[in-house]
């Protein structure tokens, strides 16, 4: 995942780093035996619909069964928040945790305090309970920018936030800091 070329991670120069310490902790995209919540917010449905089918193909190819799979709705993106805390602070907790939903800028400011308090949200989750909470909210300034980023295709953003999610799990469960 990279915005461009320029800004992408090289392999050659990431080996070299892996030589020069102790210890290099880098996950993998597999999802065998991991239980995963997705919360899915309501408005902009048909968007949220096209970006949980990106998901969903994710996490089926990655090997993750369905039967480890959990999906909510919610009303809309500010929603969000707290039902990812149910998924993450439960009697038993999920392992990673996607939140997906669409808030597209419209002729007012709430545009600005739905995304950002989703985001914060989020954000507030994942760090009081150590679980990956990823953010697979688009924020756009058109329908046509959400439209392009839940293609059914590999830039879909609800594909990405799954491959996220699982690469989280595993770096979590790796290393001098693993539980």
């Amino acid at each position: 995942m990279t915005s461009s070329e320029d800004t992408a991670l090289d392999a050659t120069r990431l080996e070299k780093v892996r030589r020069r310490v102790g210890e290099h902790v880098e996950g993998t995209a597999q999802g065998r035996g991991v239980r995963v919540g997705i919360v899915c917010g309501r408005f902009n449905g048909a968007i949220t619909l096209r970006l949980l089918a990106g998901t969903l193909d994710a996490l089926e190819e990655a090997g993750v069964d369905r039967c480890d799979i959990s999906i909510s709705w919610v009303p809309g993106a500010f929603e969000i928040p707290l039902l990812a805390l149910a998924y993450a602070d439960g009697d038993r907790p999920y392992d990673a945790v996607i939140a997906l939903g669409a808030v597209i800028r419209g002729d007012t400011s709430h545009y600005e305090i739905v995304s950002g308090e989703c985001a914060r949200g989020v954000q507030d989750v994942q760090l009081s309970t150590r679980v990956p909470v990823v953010f697979g909210v688009l924020t756009t300034n058109t329908v046509d920018q959400a439209l392009e980023r839940s293609l059914p295709d590999d830039t879909n953003k609800g594909r990405e936030a799954a491959l996220t999610a699982l690469e989280m799990v595993s770096v979590l469960r790796q290393g001098s800091f693993a539980r």
